[in-house]
This record gives C-alpha cells, sequence and structure tokens, in this order.
C-alpha cells in the first residue's frame, strides 16, 4: 500500500531535492523501517491514518532495539521529510511529525590546537626536499582558510585570487564560496608553484590542480592525512591530530578572538548556523579555564 508513496518519495528527492543516490536510499530506508513497524501495529493504515502516538510508538521502538540516539534522530529525520512531501503534495492534511520529539544527543567537541601547536606541526616540515615546499603550503593554507580536506585537494589554480586576498573554494554539495587567505599562505604557495611544481611534469587532466604529487596528479585525502600524522609525530604532539583539527582550530582561535559566529559560518561554508555553533560552546570552555587560571576568586576556591 505504501509503496506508491515511497515511489513519489523518491522521485521528490532526487529531481526536486536533488539528492545523491546514496543519500536517497537512506532517507527511503527510514520509511521502510517505519512500515514494517506499522505491518503488525497498524497493517492498512495510509499516511493520512498516522497519528502522532503511532509515530511515538514507532521511536520507542527503535529505542528498545538499542538504536544509537544518532541513528534514531536520522531515522526520525527521515519521516520527518516523508511527511513534508506528504503534506505539499496533499495526501495527508495534518503532520503528524511535528511534534514528535527527536532524541537529545550529547554533541562531542572536537580536538583543538593550541596556535602554539600549530606552528610546531608545519615547523616540523622538511623544506630541504621538493614535497616540503608543497606541505608547507598546504597546511598554512588549511590554517589560514579552515579548509576540508576535501577542499584542499580539489583547489584549483584559476581559483585562487591572491593579489585580493581571496580563494574559490568548492565545497559539499558542489556549492560555491569565497574564502579570504592570510599573507602567509599566500607566500607559500607562490614559492611551492614557483619552486617546486613548476618542476614537475604534470599528468593531463591536473594543469589547473594546484597541490600535486610526485607523478603529478592530485593528491588523495589519505595522503594528507598521513603526511600530517607523521608531522604530528615529530612535532611531539599527543593529541589526535587529523586534518579536520586545523579546521576545528580555525574556526575556535576565530571564535576565541571575537569573530562574528555568521562570519566564521560563511567562511566554513557551513550551511547552517546552528553547526558553527558549536564553537560557542568550546568558546566558553576556553573562558571557564581561564577564569580558573586567572581569575583571584577562582584560584582561592581550588
Amino acid at each position: 500500500m505504501w509503496e506508491i508513496y515511497k515511489k513519489g518519495f523518491k522521485a521528490y528527492l532526487r529531481l526536486e531535492k536533488s539528492l545523491s543516490e546514496n543519500s536517497v536510499q537512506a532517507y527511503l530506508s527510514d520509511i521502510d523501517k517505519l512500515t514494517q513497524y506499522l505491518q503488525q501495529h497498524k497493517p492498512t493504515a495510509t499516511p493520512a491514518d498516522i497519528s502522532l502516538e503511532d509515530l511515538q510508538g514507532f521511536v520507542a521502538s527503535i529505542h528498545a532495539l538499542k538504536i544509537p540516539p544518532v541513528s534514531q534522530a536520522r531515522i526520525i529525520s527521515g519521516i520527518r521529510s516523508f511527511y513534508g512531501y506528504c503534506v505539499m503534495e496533499q495526501i495527508v492534511t495534518n503532520n503528524p511529525t511535528t511534534l514528535l520529539e527527536t532524541p537529545k544527543l550529547s554533541r562531542k567537541l572536537p580536538d583543538v590546537l593550541h596556535p602554539d601547536e600549530i606552528e610546531q606541526i608545519i615547523d616540523a616540515i622538511d623544506l630541504s626536499v621538493p614535497e616540503g615546499t608543497r606541505n608547507k603550503a598546504i597546511f598554512e593554507t588549511m590554517y589560514s582558510c579552515g579548509l576540508r580536506v576535501s577542499e584542499v585537494v580539489g583547489l584549483k589554480i584559476s581559483h585562487l585570487y591572491t593579489e585580493l586576498g581571496f580563494i574559490r573554494v568548492i565545497g559539499k554539495g558542489d556549492k560555491e564560496r569565497l574564502v579570504p587567505i592570510g599573507s602567509s599562505a599566500i607566500k607559500h604557495i607562490d614559492l611551492y608553484r614557483r619552486h617546486t611544481r613548476s618542476m614537475q611534469t604534470i599528468q593531463p587532466g591536473h594543469e589547473d590542480t594546484l597541490f600535486l604529487n610526485r607523478r603529478g596528479a592530485g593528491l588523495s585525502r589519505v595522503m594528507i592525512f598521513m603526511i600530517l600524522q607523521d608531522l604530528v609525530k615529530k612535532a611531539g604532539i599527543a593529541k589526535h591530530v587529523s586534518p579536520h583539527t586545523f579546521r576545528h582550530s580555525f574556526a575556535t582561535h576565530l571564535v576565541e578572538g571575537g569573530a562574528d559566529l555568521r562570519a566564521v559560518q560563511e567562511m566554513l561554508g557551513h550551511e547552517s548556523i546552528t553547526t558553527t555553533e558549536i564553537y560557542t560552546h568550546l568558546d566558553r570552555d576556553y573562558l571557564r579555564a581561564t577564569l580558573q587560571e586567572f581569575h583571584p576568586s577562582f584560584r582561592k576556591r581550588t
């Protein structure tokens, strides 16, 4: 009975929402879980027959299966999207998901490097080898611009507007944004292009790719991760550090310095300000630690 509704929802996700096939299948999987529950508890129900109480029963059932809260929240989000489609298509007149609660999720704060630790990692780069100049340009750019590792490997020479102090970045969902770039990153990109990249034989199709491997093709994300792990070890940093740590550190240092959260959101390419707000929690921890270390009232209590 629900197959016709799923078929229409699938077409909506593909054609109107332009979602990837993996995302479409994830949404349909969420609806499959709901319909499997309804076959046991309300087998003849259509989407219009489902009440808030029915959905609460379904949520209780997936909770009883010990499904992690993050996965529960994703399933509920899929069902909300389905009913949003049903309302739009006038399949239902009332949306039963309006008051449906999502499990409370604990937000794990990301690891952050101190500016001195960033400097130690970058200083560990061996500049006596050709790839050292490239690696310094990569990590200076990552920290200067707060880029995702996928954005770094995808950076194009034609996207550099260094005379204006900006680069054009292709982010998630092929969304473009202009990001300011610091003078140190610009200097090391220029050094890399003049002294290393210009000496390479570049493979066809990579003429515009900024950062190249030894074979003259684009770097992989895994390669940048491996390079960073080696540098962290050489620098003697005990923290768990990944390329994304540079992005987290970029954002945290901006917020700690008083940057406007909307500006940080724009630079990171976050679609929602809610995603960026995690850095306000990091900032509160920083402020609390500062008080505990330096304020006389806090020192007296410890």
